[in-house]
């Protein structure tokens, strides 16, 4: 394109969630909701972590960062999709958009390579129980945490910093309801080949990698329990995947459903963003609470603490009562 009919854009135009003017109310509030569900959700799933000396595993290590991560995810888009909404100005700077990408693509993969972390971690206790202790060693899982933070980090950076070199359009409407890579790079004017083939080389390993890890573990779990099939060896390893799986098949199907699956930014593929960015986090802890014995137990014994802790300080509070009387 020409450079006349180029500009530099000084910020761009959020259009939003497709969501009748009417119901505006409504909608801020439910999403608000799941936001602050999200948040205390995950940090309650990483405060028990921390007090409870029984979850001090390789397992519940990894969950603490992916509940970390979730809440960062969420933190990235949420905030201000609602202060769009109860504002109406669906205006964003070009830094404040350039910040946004950036940090959703670091947490968007720190998921994928947790979840890729935890697959193995579950492959290891399940095909290799007597060793699990001395493969998955604590230099080992912080480690694979700091590696798939740095991986995460250095792949953000290669994507945002191929965007700023772009030149954009009049045209700066953005038709969803946070700045995603993707939409973005159809404003541009500037040749985007360059941006498109690291996404499909770089950025198609660094997804399918983790995928492939995920699977590839999964299926040598399922080969070795079908080997000499129980049903108490196949309870355990449900009780023991059941929750990753759960986790893993709603980040990775609704992954697929917003950048395979769709053909242009319409509705659907918003609500499918919706279900990744906003969704999916809040239900994490849900399904980690609902399905671990151990999250349960420590959770019952924090409360039992609290009740424990509300009742004495009532006490010594009837006991100075007492003594003034």
């Amino acid at each position: 394109m020409r450079p006349e009919n180029q500009s530099s854009v000084s910020q761009f135009l959020l259009l939003g969630l497709p969501i009748p003017p009417g119901q505006q109310g409504v909608f801020f509030t439910l999403f608000l909701g799941m936001y602050l569900t999200t948040v205390l959700g995950n940090l309650l799933i990483i405060l028990l972590i921390r007090l409870d000396s029984r979850l001090h595993t390789p397992m519940y290590f990894f969950l603490s960062h992916l509940a970390f991560s979730d809440i960062s995810l969420s933190s990235v888009t949420v905030p201000k999709m609602l202060m769009n909404m109860q504002t109406w100005q669906q205006s964003i700077s070009y830094g404040g958009c350039i910040f946004q990408l950036y940090f959703f693509i670091l947490f968007g993969s720190l998921d994928n390579f947790l979840l890729a972390v935890m697959a193995y971690d579950r492959y290891v206790a399940i095909c290799h129980p007597l060793h699990y202790s001395t493969i998955m060693s604590q230099a080992l899982c912080t480690l694979l945490v700091a590696g798939s933070w740095m991986v995460a980090c250095v792949h953000a950076l290669i994507h945002t910093l191929l965007l700023v070199r772009l030149s954009f359009c009049a045209d700066n409407t953005i038709t969803h309801f946070f700045c995603d890579l993707t939409v973005l790079l159809k404003l541009s004017c500037s040749d985007i080949s360059l941006n498109n083939l690291v996404i499909f080389t770089e950025g198609g390993i660094l997804y399918f990698l983790p995928l492939s890890i995920v699977l590839g573990s999964y299926i040598r779990i399922g080969t070795i329990i079908l080997r000499v099939p129980s049903t108490k060896r196949l309870s355990k390893a449900f009780s023991t995947c059941g929750s990753h799986l759960s986790v893993v098949s709603l980040y990775y199907g609704t992954l697929a459903g917003v950048y395979f699956f769709s053909s242009s930014w319409g509705s659907k593929d918003i609500i499918a963003s919706v279900m990744y960015t906003v969704v999916t986090p809040m239900l994490n802890p849900f399904i980690y609470s609902l399905r671990s014995r151990d999250i349960k137990q420590a959770l019952e014994m924090c409360m039992n603490r609290v009740r424990f802790l509300k009742w004495q300080s009532l006490d010594s509070f009837v006991a100075v009562m007492g003594t003034r009387r």
